[in-house]
């Protein structure tokens, strides 16, 4: 039971100011919207040392792993560019503090703030899933997109592999995809995506938000520098592999460097891009008001004022109309600077095209029972 003292009302209770983790895109345990209970911390005078009580321990990052009840999900919102999806792990140790899908782990009964990048889910017999689902007689192949919800190639990535088996079995069974991610561990896997590349089978959007090295720190502070990203795009085109470039999200008077960032990109070898503005859905809104007030505090109301200028005076409107590239006359002025940017850099001149012809299901390896 934590000490009270009885002589103090709860209005003399000091709450504790949130204080910014190293490596880490929340700087709390937001409650999520199905909790019952919110708490809040505040120091009731008990602690031993001031100093003491306001250093935060690093928190490790955990996993654990969940049965894969079905690989492939569909998508069925028709402002989104492709029909199917796989993503290998929910939650993301990236961190970024601008996720769309951190109210994702409210369904797991987890914060879509600190939880979200550190209590991450693997999907035990992904793999073994998706063969069974590709092998159904009425399967009918279509653009497979690989990590759209959480990034596919996290640090996790490295030590489980889940998203290299699922490449070796779009590979072996010549199914076209396209793999959106800010991870440098995506060149490990050149040697399956190239071949691909090469039947018009694989593509790949890196996602650069930013060239500020300062702020690509704070707003994704476990994803590969921006050079380092940039660098991935020029190993993927090196090797034949069609790329694109991410500005993704666009946070105004945040990442104002849209343009730089698509002449860096076409300079390392991308030949198209795309863009979204933020996206502020469920808790998401509250965590990124907090992260604002955390490291921009002189421009946090100017930031959210402008994002509201974007949703028609809300935080957040999910329209499929508009959820992705706003409204209003700001969305407009994103919309042309951009336009007007791969124009003059020769980007997006040439549309992607991808065969589904080619597909051959691989029928999942089945050992007899003795019984």
């Amino acid at each position: 039971m934590l000490p009270y003292s009885s002589s103090r009302s709860n209005s003399e209770f000091i709450h504790v100011p949130l204080t910014a983790l190293k490596g880490r895109g929340s700087a709390t345990r937001l409650a999520h919207r199905f909790e019952r209970e919110v708490r809040e911390p505040f120091d009731d005078g008990w602690a031993q040392d001031a100093a003491q009580a306001q250093e935060a321990e690093p928190l490790a990052t955990r996993w654990v792993w969940e049965d894969c009840k079905s690989a492939i999900t569909r998508n069925h919102s028709p402002d989104i560019g492709f029909d199917l999806s796989i993503n290998p792990y929910r939650g993301c140790e990236h961190g970024c503090s601008y996720c769309y899908a951190r109210p994702s782990h409210s369904y797991l009964g987890f914060s879509p703030g600190l939880d979200f990048e550190t209590r991450l889910i693997a999907k035990r017999g992904l793999k073994d899933r998706l063969l069974h689902e590709l092998a159904s007689p009425r399967y009918r192949p279509g653009l497979m997109a690989l990590g759209t919800v959480t990034d596919a190639y996290q640090p996790l990535e490295r030590e489980l592999g889940l998203t290299r088996e699922v490449l070796q079995v779009l590979h072996d069974c010549r199914h076209p995809l396209a793999v959106v991610t800010k991870g440098s561990g995506i060149e490990r896997d050149i040697d399956l995506l190239a071949p691909m590349a090469g039947r018009q089978l694989a593509g790949v959007y890196v996602t650069v938000t930013t060239l500020d090295a300062q702020l690509a720190r704070r707003m994704e502070p476990r994803a590969a520098a921006p050079w380092r990203r940039l660098r991935t795009i020029r190993t993927l085109a090196d090797a034949g592999i069609p790329v694109g470039v991410s500005v993704s999200p666009q946070i105004p008077f945040l990442n104002d460097d849209m343009e730089q960032v698509l002449e860096a990109a076409r300079d390392a070898g991308a030949t198209s891009a795309f863009y979204v503005v933020l996206r502020l859905p469920w808790e998401l809104a509250p965590l990124f008001r907090q992260w604002l007030q955390l490291h921009y505090p002189d421009r946090a109301g100017r930031v959210m004022a402008r994002i509201q200028d974007l949703r028609g005076g809300k935080d957040y409107d999910a329209s499929f109309a508009t959820r992705r590239s706003g409204q209003g006359i700001w969305a407009e002025l994103i919309a042309q600077r951009f336009a007007k940017a791969c124009e003059r850099l020769g980007l997006n001149r040439q549309r992607h095209a991808w065969r589904t012809d080619l597909f051959r299901p691989t029928s999942p390896s089945r050992q007899l029972g003795l019984f």
